[in-house]
């Protein structure tokens, strides 16, 4: 099993989504985080079991489906990055720099 570890970016993310989603239910935000959570810790077992971001040239950026939002993480030597986590609709060539072209 490799190491995850969460950007303050993609850490951000989440929490705006959970404060977002909290606003009509505390509870199904809290579990609606931790099924992100759970996807992002499957792929500790099998890092490119993930699907490749299509905008990437980079094999080794992955993403994870969950309902409507993408989780997207980069594999290294010694972990799992995890860089953003977006709603599917999002247009990520207005995001610039690019989340896996960071550090």
């Amino acid at each position: 099993m490799i190491k995850i570890e969460w950007t303050r970016s993609a850490i951000t993310d989440v929490k705006r989504l959970r404060d977002y989603i909290a606003r009509d239910s505390e509870a199904y935000a809290e579990r609606f985080v931790q099924k992100i959570v759970e996807g992002v810790e499957r792929a500790a077992f099998f890092p490119y079991s993930g699907r490749r971001v299509p905008e990437s040239d980079d094999e080794r950026v992955r993403e994870v489906l969950f309902q409507n939002y993408r989780v997207m993480y980069r594999v290294e030597a010694e972990r799992i990055a995890v860089l953003m986590v977006i709603h599917g609709a999002r247009d990520l060539s207005q995001i610039i720099p690019k989340p896996w072209e960071i550090g």
